[in-house]
């Protein structure tokens, strides 16, 4: 009896123990998995979101630049009685209203606080009544533009997310406002989507902490996302003043126990430049504790049935049943293993194991792996490594792969606390080269105590290709193909952070009397214009010069010069090119520029130092008759 007891209190105490190990370790890495997939989640909501904001906030600049729309204003007292004056504005929104396909394009006139959409003048602003409150915040506000999320009177009440971008005359005087809006349920759609697919659940939120948009609440409830988040006083300072646009901020909600957090929400924030809000997404815990407790309490089950079990049979078949025991641990392993290659197979190209501490492949994959590229069999991880460089990875990446991956860098990181280390590249495969991204695992052998790495290849050629297309994207004026004024702004700043020494030139032309081409044979023909006009402009300039559209009818051009001389015949050849009659399905219509160049870092060393100076040229030029140019500081 004494040795039963004993047994069975050594078979208990063992099983109990593993039991806790196993939970702790199952829970440890299910919280790593709930960070991945939800910061993988978070990165391509937000690169979806950063699309969808852009474009509808590039047609509100676009139309906020719009000479003919700021003309329109000026005339609104002269004309407030005319009936045609309300039919031009509405015929002016309808058409960025068929051109975009958005829902929703208005205009409100600071002067006069009429609210004009493409279905006609709806009302007029009252400045005490809350519904306006985003109107009259962004005039004060000094911002060029905001988003904001608004029932849309001139369709039924639809919740609408709104682009606002403040229209400004040449002295800086607001105008009034022009947007376009898209209805919410898009967004809200594809949060339920996240949801479905990935568990996480997303958010919109302003500085204020107040919901903008959900797929759980309705938009108007005005909603304190704080307020039902279990959120300490430095994590709500650390979400809200988040501003960074290239990287998430990541943390467990809530105050943590030990070094895992308890029953907590893993967070992701990004921030949304072109909204001004913070994307927030969200994984709840509950449903894992519930499994890995319901996991739990099964186990002891069964060791109460074993433990029951060994006491009536112990005496025969303790031998036998520790044999079974053997067999039946190694069976599980080798189907977990199996379980595993087969999970992962589809993700990654081929998953290799290596002994870091020795120098040496693990695995009969890396072994091979190693002989296929020349290297002969037995050959050393660090053999095997530098061949890898030198016959598959491309050149520009060779250092920082062998940086990342040598055995001496990889025991630096394990001593260091790393648990994964990661590289992308591009390699070759039949000659041709794509983007590979490579992750090592560091683990501790259990065996012989050496430091093992197990590496996994994933092909993310596409995953890099639709980055960049989004980029260029993101950064192009649609008609023209040119860069948008937001984007010619960054890279000529850019450009003059990089070389402070150089000579530039910064042009500006604008379309003489553009508008007359509009009026007399309408925009379709004006459109063709404007592409003819730009096809002059990028075939003078050289491939890497700037050229954007800043304006409806307004271009910039960067270059580096060798000289101002050079500058201006470049400007008089393109002025004299310019200066010709368009044709268009059967129209006519004689088309010249105006011209006005800086120059930096004489005239300035920023944009906006330089887009004044040659602004000011480029008036001067309109001043002595147009058709010509002017270069700042000369009569």
């Amino acid at each position: 009896m004494r040795t039963n007891v004993l047994v069975c209190l050594i078979i208990v105490g063992g099983f109990v123990v593993t039991s806790a190990l196993s939970y702790q370790a199952n829970y440890g890495a299910s919280l790593q998995n709930i960070e991945q997939v939800s910061r993988l989640a978070s990165g391509s909501m937000y690169h979806q979101l950063n699309t969808t904001f852009s474009k509808p906030l590039n047609v509100s600049l676009t139309m906020a630049n719009d000479s003919l729309l700021k003309l329109l204003l000026s005339e609104e007292r002269d004309r407030e009685d005319d009936p045609s004056y309300d039919e031009t504005i509405r015929t002016y929104l309808g058409e960025y209203h068929e051109l975009y396909g958005y829902e929703s394009v208005f205009l409100v006139s600071a002067d006069t606080g009429r609210y004009y959409s493409y279905t006609g003048s709806d009302r007029t602003m009252n400045p005490e009544d809350p519904a306006n409150d985003w109107y009259y915040d962004l005039l004060k506000s000094g911002e060029a533009y905001a988003a904001n999320v608004d029932n849309d009177d001139a369709a039924n009440g639809e919740v609408t997310l709104f682009a606002n971008c403040v229209i400004r005359d040449a002295q800086g005087n607001a105008l009034g406002v022009v947007g376009v809006g898209m209805r919410i349920e898009h967004l809200q759609s594809l949060f339920r989507q996240y949801h479905d697919d990935f568990g996480v659940d997303a958010y919109l939120v302003d500085a204020a902490g107040t919901v903008e948009v959900s797929a759980n609440h309705d938009v108007g409830e005005n909603l304190n996302y704080f307020d039902v988040h279990p959120f300490t006083e430095e994590q709500k300072a650390e979400l809200t003043s988040w501003d960074s646009a290239t990287e998430s901020l990541g943390f467990w909600a809530g105050e943590s126990s030990g070094v895992i957090p308890v029953e907590s929400d893993y967070v992701v924030a990004r921030f949304l430049p072109d909204a001004g809000w913070h994307l927030v997404v969200e994984r709840d815990t509950s449903e894992l504790l519930t499994d890995l407790r319901l996991q739990l309490a099964e186990t002891l089950a069964v060791i109460v049935l074993i433990v029951g079990v060994i006491l009536f049979v112990i005496t025969s078949v303790i031998r036998n049943f520790n044999r079974k025991i053997v067999n039946l641990t190694q069976s599980i392993e080798r189907e977990r293993r199996t379980a595993f290659e087969k999970a992962t197979q589809h993700l990654f190209e081929d998953i290799y194991e290596l002994d870091v501490t020795n120098d040496r492949p693990a695995n009969e994959a890396a072994e091979d792996y190693f002989e296929s590229l020349g290297a002969p069999r037995g050959a050393s991880f660090s053999e095997g490594l530098a061949i890898i460089a030198e016959k598959q990875i491309k050149e520009e990446f060779r250092d920082g792969y062998l940086n990342t991956f040598s055995p001496d860098k990889v025991l630096e990181a394990y001593e260091a606390g790393r648990e994964e280390l990661r590289y992308e590249c591009m390699i070759s495969s039949g000659g041709e080269y794509y983007w590979l991204r490579i992750t090592g695992r560091i683990v501790k052998n259990d065996e012989d105590g050496a430091v093992h790495m197990l590496v996994y290849r994933q092909n993310v050629n596409a995953e890099k290709l639709r980055e960049g297309h989004m980029r260029r994207l993101a950064m192009t004026d649609e008609m023209t193909g040119l860069y948008t004024k937001s984007a010619t702004e960054r890279v000529i700043e850019q450009a003059l952070e990089e070389d402070r020494a150089g000579l530039f030139a910064f042009f500006i032309f604008d379309i003489d009397v553009f508008k007359q081409a509009n009026d007399r044979f309408g925009h379709a023909f004006g459109d063709t214009v404007i592409k003819s006009f730009t096809g002059s402009i990028r075939s003078a300039f050289r491939k890497d010069d700037v050229i954007g559209r800043i304006g409806g009818d307004e271009f910039v051009a960067f270059a580096s010069v060798p000289n101002e001389a050079w500058a201006r015949r470049k400007a008089e050849e393109l002025s004299r090119e310019l200066d010709r009659d368009h044709v268009s399905n059967g129209k006519t219509w004689h088309m010249s520029a105006s011209i006005g160049i800086a120059f930096a870092p004489r005239d300035g060393s920023d944009f906006d130092t330089l887009y004044k100076h040659a602004d000011q040229a480029l008036y001067r030029t309109k001043e002595k008759g147009r058709n010509g140019l002017t270069v700042y500081g000369e009569d």
